[in-house]
C-alpha cells in the first residue's frame, strides 16, 4: 500500500481508502446499497487496516448517523491508535425535517461536526467535507464555519465534494483570500466509464494542488465484469439502484478490454478498473466499500496490479471523451506552445 500527500496539506493518506456506505442501512435507499451490522462492518475495518489501509470515509447521512456509530464502534472494539487512522466524513444532507437540517450554513456545520463527533466516539475529525454544494448559502459562511472548526481543533483538514470546477476554483479563492483553511481536496465521482471529470475538474485540480478522492471507482457495480450486452443482469446494487449514470455502451466497451487485460494478468476486472484510477496523476486515493470481506480483499489486490502502456491506451481508446468546446479549441490553440514548453524546439 503506496501513501500519498492529501493535497498540499502534510497530511498522507493511503492510495485506497474504506469507504463505509454499506454500514448500518435499513429499509431506504442505504438499505439499497448495504445493510451491514457491527460484526460484519468490523470484519470489513479489520481487513483494510491489516492491509494497510489508514484512511476511512463516512457521512453524516449515511444510514441517518448510523454509519458513523458503528465506525465509531468499531475503532473501539478493534483498539485501533487514533493517531493510525485518518477518518473522514461529511455534512450537507438532510439531517432532520427543518428547512436548516440541511445544507451548508454556518448554524448546520456547526451542530452536525458536533454530532458526528459524538457518533464516531472521536475528539476530532481529521477530514470534514462539505458533500454537495449549496447554492442558498454563501461559500464565504461556508468556509468560515469549516475554518471554526479547524481553530478550535474539532477539524484539522476541510474538503469539498461533488462541486463543480468553478465552484471549487471560488471556494479556493476565497480561503486564500481571507487566509481561511484551505481546501485540501474533493471528493468525486470517476471511473474508466465515467470520465467527465477530465474536462475541467481534474485540470484545476492539478493546477491548484487539490487532493482528488474518488468515489464509486466500479460505477455502482457495472464495471465488476458481472454484466453482459444481451441484457443478462447479475446479482448486485445496480439491479434495483442504476446509479451513477453511464453511457453503457461507453463502459461495456471498457469492460471488454478490462476483460481481456484481467485474463492476461490473472486478476479480476475489478482490479484492473481500480488499477486504471490509481495510474491517474491527479488521483490521491480511490474509496473501495464492500459488503463481504472477500469483495474488499479483492478490491485491495488492485495496488499490486502495474498496467502497462500498452493496457493504459486500450483502455483510453475504449472510453475517451468526444471532445468538446472549448477543450478542442484550446487544444488548436496550445499545440506550439505545448510542443515548445516539452521540447524546447521552436
Amino acid at each position: 500500500m503506496r501513501f500519498n500527500r492529501l493535497g498540499q496539506s502534510g497530511l498522507f493518506v493511503s492510495e485506497l481508502c474504506l469507504g463505509t456506505m454499506t454500514f448500518g442501512g435499513g429499509d431506504d435507499l442505504w438499505g439499497q446499497i448495504g445493510q451491514l451490522q457491527q460484526d460484519e462492518a468490523d470484519a470489513l475495518v479489520r481487513t483494510a487496516l491489516d492491509a494497510g489501509i489508514n484512511f476511512i470515509d463516512t457521512a453524516n447521512v449515511y444510514a441517518g448517523g448510523r454509519s458513523e456509530e458503528i465506525l465509531g464502534r468499531s475503532l473501539k472494539t478493534l483498539g485501533v491508535a487514533r493517531e493510525e487512522v485518518v477518518i473522514a466524513t461529511k455534512v450537507h444532507g438532510a439531517m432532520g425535517a427543518g428547512p436548516n437540517a440541511r445544507g451548508a450554513s454556518r448554524g448546520h456545520i456547526l451542530d452536525q461536526a458536533k454530532a458526528s463527533l459524538r457518533r464516531l466516539q472521536l475528539d476530532h475529525i481529521d477530514l470534514y467535507q462539505i458533500h454537495g454544494f449549496d447554492p442558498a448559502t454563501p461559500i464565504v459562511e461556508t468556509l468560515e464555519a469549516l475554518d471554526t472548526l479547524v481553530r478550535h481543533g474539532h477539524v484539522r483538514y476541510v474538503g469539498l465534494s461533488n462541486w463543480a470546477a468553478w465552484q471549487v476554483m471560488k471556494a479556493v479563492g476565497i480561503a486564500q483570500a481571507r487566509h481561511l483553511a484551505p481546501v485540501v481536496s474533493l471528493q468525486a465521482y470517476y471511473s474508466v466509464a465515467g470520465r467527465d471529470l477530465e474536462r475541467e475538474i481534474v485540470p484545476m485540480l492539478v493546477s491548484e494542488g487539490v487532493g482528488l478522492m474518488v468515489w464509486s471507482p466500479l460505477a455502482g457495480g457495472f464495471l465488476s465484469g458481472k454484466f453482459d450486452r444481451d441484457g443478462k443482469t447479475a446479482e448486485g446494487r445496480r439491479v434495483n439502484f442504476d446509479f451513477p449514470p453511464l453511457d453503457k455502451d461507453r463502459a461495456f466497451d471498457a469492460v471488454d478490454v478490462m476483460r481481456r487485460i484481467a485474463a492476461d494478468k490473472g486478476c479480476s476486472v475489478p482490479q484492473v478498473a481500480i488499477a486504471w484510477l490509481l495510474h491517474q496523476m491527479a488521483v490521491t486515493s480511490v474509496l473501495v466499500g464492500a459488503k463481504r470481506v472477500d469483495q474488499l480483499t479483492d478490491n485491495i489486490g488492485a495496488v499490486a496490479v502495474a498496467l502497462s502502456d500498452e493496457d493504459l491506451a486500450a483502455l483510453d481508446a475504449a472510453t475517451r471523451l468526444p471532445a468538446e468546446y472549448p477543450g478542442w479549441m484550446i487544444g488548436m490553440q496550445t499545440e506550439y506552445r505545448a510542443k515548445l514548453m516539452a521540447t524546447g524546439e521552436g
